[in-house]
């Protein structure tokens, strides 16, 4: 894998690979270190960087899209139910509409003069009459009424045809992004098996990080009880696997990590990485303090928690579980907090 110096910045949405490719990194300066016979194999580990990075751009449109897709279902939802409030409304209308024009016709249905004629109470026949002229007047009101319903009913369906429609292509960039990372994984696992064995072995180790030891967050303090609640939920998940699109709880990728922990403190972050970047107030990574979120590379391409003394836990990439690792495992492009 390549350092990540020779990545380049890209305004895709990446994240579970980000941190593949932070690992895969320091995997490069390991593999530096392998003997001469090694050095056929460069552009085999190159090549894996690249896969991890663009895997995890695509894994972070994959976020992006089917947390819109969540969203436009839900509107959709709402637009139904409105739809059938509403055209119950207008039945509703109809039949009083229905149940009036019946009453008047059954009871002034022929020429008024004829009917005075043929009364035997004149003044009964005024009383209906009089009665009718205002059932006439409410029934023009019903009327507009209910011309006013269809077409806000009308005007309802088209919103929720639009919205369906826009479902179905959140639907469609759902599953091409899905394929795309499926396919650049696939095609790293295929170039790291082919390494042979001694190379496979120096890889992992170098991709690890440190982040099989424990480190010493002894005397570390949260600065509140909200950031002490996000890096408790994030150190509960310590050793779940990295599960691209996932927000856990059995399995994560890098910003669903974080959403998943802060959730657990009464705090909603944004779905990706690069929109975590600004759910809070940007500080120099010298000033941060237990609970902010780290974002790394220029693209904002992976995001992990500080927790102290030069600490992070982060869903790193594919096959890597949710471990501790240096804050300098990669290069930091911002630290917000929260």
């Amino acid at each position: 894998m390549g350092s990540h110096r020779r990545l380049v910045p890209t305004s895709g949405f990446n994240r579970g690979a980000g941190a593949a490719l932070c690992v895969l990194s320091a995997a490069t300066a390991a593999l530096g270190a392998v003997p001469a016979d090694a050095a056929p194999h460069t552009d085999t580990r190159a090549e894996v960087d690249r896969l991890y990075e663009e895997a995890e751009q695509a894994t972070q449109a994959y976020d992006k899209a089917d947390e819109t897709a969540a969203t436009l279902r839900r509107e959709v939802g709402q637009a139904q139910d409105g739809i059938a409030r509403q055209q119950q409304r207008v039945n509703t209308m109809r039949d009083a509409l229905g149940s009036l024009a019946g009453a008047q016709y059954r009871s002034g249905g022929i020429d008024p003069t004829v009917a005075l004629l043929f009364s035997d109470d004149p003044a009964d026949y005024l009383d209906k009459a009089s009665t009718l002229d205002r059932i006439s007047v409410h029934q023009a009101d019903q009327l507009r009424e209910l011309r006013s319903a269809m077409r806000e009913l009308a005007q309802e369906r088209a919103e929720a045809a639009g919205k369906l429609a826009e479902l179905q292509k959140s639907r469609t960039a759902v599953a091409a992004h899905k394929k795309t990372v499926e396919r650049k994984l696939a095609k790293a696992r295929q170039l790291l098996n082919s390494l042979p064995f001694g190379q496979r072995a120096a890889y992992d180790r170098a991709s690890r990080s440190g982040g099989d030891d424990i480190p010493d967050l002894s005397g570390v303090v949260p600065p509140d009880a909200r950031a002490a609640a996000a890096i408790a939920a994030a150190r509960s998940a310590l050793g779940r696997p990295y599960v691209w699109g996932a927000t856990g709880p059995s399995g994560f990728d890098c910003s669903g990590l974080m959403q998943w922990s802060y959730a657990h403190a009464g705090v909603h972050l944004p779905r990706t990485s690069q929109e975590q970047r600004f759910a809070g107030r940007q500080v120099p990574l010298s000033q941060a303090q237990p609970g902010d979120l780290v974002v790394y590379r220029s693209d904002a391409s992976h995001v992990a928690m500080y927790v102290g003394n030069g600490q992070v836990i982060h869903a790193p990439y594919p096959g890597a579980p949710v471990r501790y690792d240096r804050v300098t495992m990669m290069p930091v492009s911002s630290v917000t907090r929260v």
